[in-house]
């Protein structure tokens, strides 16, 4: 019976929590699971359709999606056409052209009377903006006709579409359960309420606002957590009293809580209303606290020592929830000071792992000539070798830098180099040899000015391989391990993607280098810790943790600013039918609200970020201001104290005597003259 049931989740990482929930509950026994398909969100980086939806015929009749980032670079030649400026510049310009074309299939609309935008009373520049999106407009229909694909989210959309109308015309045999989604996406919203009103099927509302009363049910816009939810069950056609608890042990226990946070967010119309209602009972404020931290570096600490002190109790979980991945990269720096590595949801930007780095670096080291800081940063990096013993080159590139790099700048290349080493030279000759020989052919290219980008890149990519292998190991160092192989993959989806690309300045390659690895994140698949993680907004909608940390509650990261976008004003995005910014912030606050409603909750914050104090989020100001009406104000307050604690770990017990320095070289080695 189990295996009829059909699951539809957010996400591929909610199925996997899924997975492992029936696992617990089945006590690790073999069981036959339901069909656990993700069908995406507006925030998620990777919009996925699970393999039952994949696989049906409409799947086969529609083109094939374009991949994202031959996408990107087909935008990138069309804007160089239109603009002049440089490649790595019009590669991002083609992100955002992309992100809009996302935007309008997304909203399902048409650039249809585009050029209607701008009235007389705007702006000239609105106009040349106008002009610039003729790409999408004129020439992005002719290339996608040339490449006979659509675009990935058109293609969701088509695949989304298909499914509801195959289930209208023939209701699946089994138990149909979409749960977790807030329908942001209109056609995700159209399935969801297909699903409503099947025979078998079933809408999992998260965090749905039941008892608010209709003062505030009718007062609230787009950047209130009830939004989406609002107009979710008004397009699926129920009325807000007819959704009832889900039938599951643990549902009607108290919710104090969630009344408590809610009348908190509640609309500024309606917030004497809101708090007239509530009723709050001393529940409300059981496990759950605000810490204020004097920094971002204060605030890790706090947060990794919080997440440390779960694991001493057996068999219990954290989580930290945060959309600011500076702080989850502090947090996980400072974890491995118990040598606890955690599993964060984001992962590690590739560009910033160590083959990453060396791609980066190596290219950097050519175009720049073998400039003395660009040069020892590819060489001293860990995975240089240069077809050597790692430690003997390492010792020559050392002794390299004491000889000629610290004074001043040799002459450009390997003969600037070895005309700075003089009669030095030879002592460097099996260094420079190898040099030469690894970076002839990138070098070669670099001199001729220009060439094809898919040149550019194989002949980086075997130098890259020739300087990061070692006489001890079998080959390159470059592809091993997980960054490896997300490094070995993004190259080769790269060269088959530039083929699309006009010749180009190679003085130019590293930037595009950069921006194009910007986007691209690794993932560990194992060897994290089982019962900590760090989580963002989307993969924290449906999982939960004994202890919940919402981390970065300032105004700017949690929520996030209110940007409009490059192309369209507010007025002209809601005239040609475009979500308000805000929006977001409503997707927001609704995460905000469902996580900090867990019975173990930390609110933290940094009070200043880089010297430069922050402003609490508007949903802290908004729990500070209901609380001293409550008069509660320190109902809040940790009861431990967190900061002393977290900075007692780099306290001494008492401070250490040190003599001062006696040098005392023997007589043989101390100087007889001193140069001024």
């Amino acid at each position: 019976e189990l295996a009829r049931v059909t699951v539809l989740l957010p996400t591929r990482r909610a199925c996997r929590t899924l997975r492992d929930a029936f696992l617990r509950l089945g006590n690790g026994e073999a069981l036959l699971l339901p069909r656990l398909s993700p069908i995406g969100d507006v925030d998620e980086d990777e919009l996925l359709i699970g393999n039952e939806l994949a696989a049906s015929d409409a799947a086969f009749e529609m083109p094939p999606a374009l991949p994202g980032l031959r996408r990107q670079l087909l935008l990138t030649r069309l804007v160089l056409v239109k603009h002049d400026g440089t490649p790595d510049q019009a590669i991002r310009l083609a992100l955002e052209l992309g992100r809009l074309l996302d935007e309008v299939y997304i909203e399902r609309l048409s650039f249809d009377g585009l050029e209607r935008l701008v009235p007389d009373d705007f702006s000239d520049h609105w106009q040349i903006t106008l002009d610039f999106l003729k790409i999408l407009t004129d020439e992005w229909p002719k290339i996608l006709a040339e490449e006979g694909a659509i675009d990935y989210v058109d293609y969701r959309n088509q695949l989304l579409e298909a499914q509801a109308r195959a289930w209208t015309e023939t209701p699946p045999p089994g138990p149909v359960i979409a749960a977790g989604s807030t329908g942001s996406i209109p056609a995700t919203a159209d399935l969801l309420k297909t699903v409503a009103w099947l025979p078998e099927g079933a809408v999992v509302l998260p965090g749905l606002d039941a008892g608010a009363n209709d003062d505030v049910w009718q007062n609230f816009g787009p950047h209130h957590p009830q939004f989406g939810m609002a107009r979710l069950i008004e397009h699926i056609g129920v009325d807000r009293a007819e959704v009832a608890l889900w039938p599951a042990d643990g549902f009607a226990d108290d919710d104090s809580r969630a009344h408590l946070i809610n009348a908190a967010l509640a609309p500024v119309d309606a917030m004497a209303a809101a708090t007239e209602a509530l009723d709050v009972a001393p529940a409300a404020f059981d496990g759950i606290c605000r810490l204020d931290c004097p920094s971002p570096q204060d605030e890790a600490a706090v947060i990794a020592l919080i997440m440390r002190q779960t694991l001493e109790q057996r068999g219990r979980t954290a989580a930290l929830v945060t959309p600011d991945r500076s702080l989850a990269r502090r947090v996980t720096a400072e974890l491995r000071r118990w040598r606890i590595d955690i599993d964060d949801s984001a992962g590690t930007p590739l560009g910033q792992t160590p083959p990453g780095s060396f791609l980066r670096l190596t290219a950097r080291m050519v175009v720049d000539a073998m400039a003395p800081v660009p040069l020892l940063a590819a060489l001293k990096q860990p995975l240089a070798s240069c077809g050597m013993v790692t430690a003997k080159f390492r010792r020559l590139v050392r002794a390299l830098e004491i000889s000629i790099l610290r004074g001043p700048r040799p002459g450009a290349g390997l003969d600037g180099l070895r005309h700075a080493l003089g009669e030095n030279a030879d002592a460097f000759a099996s260094l420079l040899v190898a040099l030469e020989t690894a970076t002839k052919e990138f070098t070669d290219l670099a001199g001729n000015g220009k060439a094809r980008f898919a040149d550019i890149l194989a002949a980086h990519v075997r130098m890259a391989e020739a300087l990061s292998t070692a006489t001890t190991s079998d080959g390159s160092q470059l592809w091993a391990g997980e960054a490896g192989e997300a490094l070995a993959s993004f190259a080769a989806e790269l060269l088959h993607a530039s083929s699309t690309l006009q010749p180009l300045a190679v003085t130019h390659y590293p930037a595009i280098l950069d921006t194009l690895l910007a986007g691209r994140s690794v993932r560990p698949r194992y060897g994290r810790h089982p019962r900590l993680n760090i989580w963002g907004l989307l993969e924290a909608r449906l999982q939960k943790a004994d202890v919940m940390v919402l981390g970065g509650l300032n105004e700017g990261i949690w929520p996030p600013e209110p940007t409009g976008g490059p192309w369209m004003s507010r007025p002209m995005m809601k005239a040609f039918g475009l979500p308000p910014p805000e929006r977001r912030i409503g997707l927001a606050a609704h995460d905000f609200a469902q996580a900090s409603s867990s019975p173990r909750v930390f609110l933290t914050r940094a009070k200043r970020i880089e010297g430069v104090p922050t402003v609490p989020s508007r949903w802290l100001k908004r729990l500070d201001h209901l609380l001293e009406r409550l008069d509660m104000a320190d109902a809040l307050h940790a009861t431990e104290p967190w900061l002393y604690w977290a900075r007692q770990l780099d306290e001494p017990e008492a401070p250490r005597r040190v003599a001062p320095p006696h040098p005392a070289p023997p007589l043989a080695t101390r100087p007889r003259r001193l140069s001024v």
